[in-house]
């Protein structure tokens, strides 16, 4: 492979935290995410994340897929050290539903810690992959929505999270019947 292919050396880059208002997350990722591109900005901003994760919600017998935000009012921006002026800090800090930076005046960055931390827990959610919204509990009572035992009542025997089954004892002529089921063919009973 010659050296004009091969990827650059990583630039050192640091993690700060934009609070913004609660709801508008995603609007003004968008907005700074646009505003980067035009301005060119992007060899000092490297990105600006959202962090969320996918949910199965079940209400009235529906499944619906969702994505829900790791943390609520925040998003976070990379930047590479050194290039991130003020400038850019007063143009972002402006942007409507923008509140301030971690720290105010004067970003402070993470912790390299922090962010292998934070970043631990965003691989496990993703290697997971869809997560119901509300765990199963053993010994709960939940009814099936879907399939042959479509509007029985059962109780929890078993969770498989790996596997994202359980194992239900559903009554069926008076008699106790241990079925398994997916996390999608049961909601939880309100």
């Amino acid at each position: 492979m010659s050296d004009s292919v091969q990827a650059q050396p990583a630039q050192d880059t640091k993690w700060y935290v934009l609070r913004v208002v609660s709801g508008k997350e995603r609007k003004v990722k968008e907005h700074l995410d646009k505003e980067v591109r035009l301005s060119g900005w992007s060899n000092a901003i490297i990105q600006v994340l959202c962090p969320v994760e996918k949910v199965f919600k079940v209400t009235n017998g529906k499944k619906a897929l969702r994505e829900k935000i790791l943390f609520p009012g925040y998003l976070m921006i990379e930047a590479v050290e050194g290039k991130f002026n003020d400038t850019m800090l007063q143009t972002i800090v402006a942007v409507t539903g923008v509140i301030h930076f971690l720290g105010k005046e004067n970003p402070t960055p993470l912790r390299k810690s922090e962010v292998n931390k934070m970043f631990g827990n965003l691989d496990d959610v993703m290697e997971q992959g869809v997560q119901m919204a509300e765990p199963f509990i053993m010994g709960e009572t939940i009814k099936v929505i879907d399939g042959p035992f479509n509007e029985f009542n059962g109780t929890i025997e078993e969770i498989s999270d790996e596997k994202r089954k359980l194992k239900v004892s559903v009554k069926i002529f008076g008699r106790a019947k241990i079925v398994d089921l997916n996390f999608t063919k049961v909601e939880k009973i309100v």
